[in-house]
């Protein structure tokens, strides 16, 4: 269902173009109803040629302006922009406002003790934040995000979210104490994916196939294995067990696998990324 809702966009770089990509690709928000604004010019005037959206490098004009706020530039770059708009000499909220941060490792309550204090209690509850955490498949509307709101958040503004989300792939609610761990799981995830593909394929080539044959077998070999463990009822254990014949070459392979503790090392992994996501948010 299309919206009617102004949105914007603070920050450019590529999960804000996936993002407002996505809503114009499925038509959930019109290009004319959407803002965006950032530092560089070169980047907005390639986003309003690309998609036909309204641009501005003023911060604070959009978040005026809209009624769905985006924050989509990086971490390191949150708090001076949200003091930018929290110290504005006319910032105030009059009519509801959903705020969207994608920013990793930047928790709610920093949002919060920026955006707020210069707010009475009533102003509070009309500026509901709600932290999301996307995934860079989302660039292919494949997307896996996990999102959590703040006391201020209601049914609506948590549906909207989902809504909007949904443009960019799947999506689920957590507590945001849960969102280290969906960092560390989906957020991470398609890197260990990558990093897996990048080792097959070289694991082709010094068996002697040509490199364009092992990186496309690899990759074909991947999505075919996802492809069948979702249109299938049935666990990753038993397709696996269903690959591996005893005293066969999938038998030889797994065992060197299990000697080298593999899928040990991939929880240790995703536990070490879900630590280090706990460590920035507390900075």
């Amino acid at each position: 269902m299309k919206s009617d809702k102004k949105t914007g966009f603070i920050g450019a770089g590529n999960m804000g173009e996936a993002f407002a990509g996505a809503l114009i690709r499925t038509e959930m928000v019109s290009p004319n109803m959407i803002c965006m604004s950032d530092v560089s010019a070169d980047r907005l005037d390639m986003m309003a040629k690309t998609y036909g959206i309204n641009v501005t490098r003023d911060n604070f004009a959009l978040f005026s302006d809209c009624d769905t706020v985006v924050l989509a530039v990086k971490p390191q770059q949150m708090t001076s922009v949200l003091s930018e708009i929290a110290g504005h000499k006319d910032y105030t909220v009059t009519d509801r406002k959903l705020v969207i941060s994608i920013a990793a490792g930047f928790p709610i309550r920093k949002i919060e003790n920026i955006l707020y204090p210069p707010l009475n209690g009533q102003q509070r509850e009309k500026l509901p934040l709600i932290r999301v955490m996307p995934n860079t498949p989302a660039l292919v509307l494949s997307g896996m995000s996990g999102m959590s709101p703040n006391r201020h958040a209601d049914a609506d503004d948590i549906r909207i979210t989902r809504t909007l989300l949904e443009a960019m792939g799947k999506v689920i609610e957590f507590e945001e104490e849960k969102l280290d761990a969906v960092t560390a799981l989906s957020g991470s995830g398609p890197a260990y994916i990558f990093y897996m593909i990048e080792a097959m394929t070289e694991a082709g080539i010094q068996a002697g196939l040509r490199p364009d044959d092992a990186a496309n077998m690899t990759l074909a070999t991947m999505e075919g294995a996802i492809r069948l463990l979702k249109e299938r009822n049935e666990s990753p254990e038993s397709l696996r067990r269903k690959v591996t014949s005893p005293g066969g070459t999938t038998e030889a392979a797994l065992k060197v696998m299990e000697n080298n503790r593999f899928r040990q090392c991939i929880i240790d992994a995703v536990a070490a990324a879900a630590r280090r996501s706990k460590e920035l948010s507390a900075m």
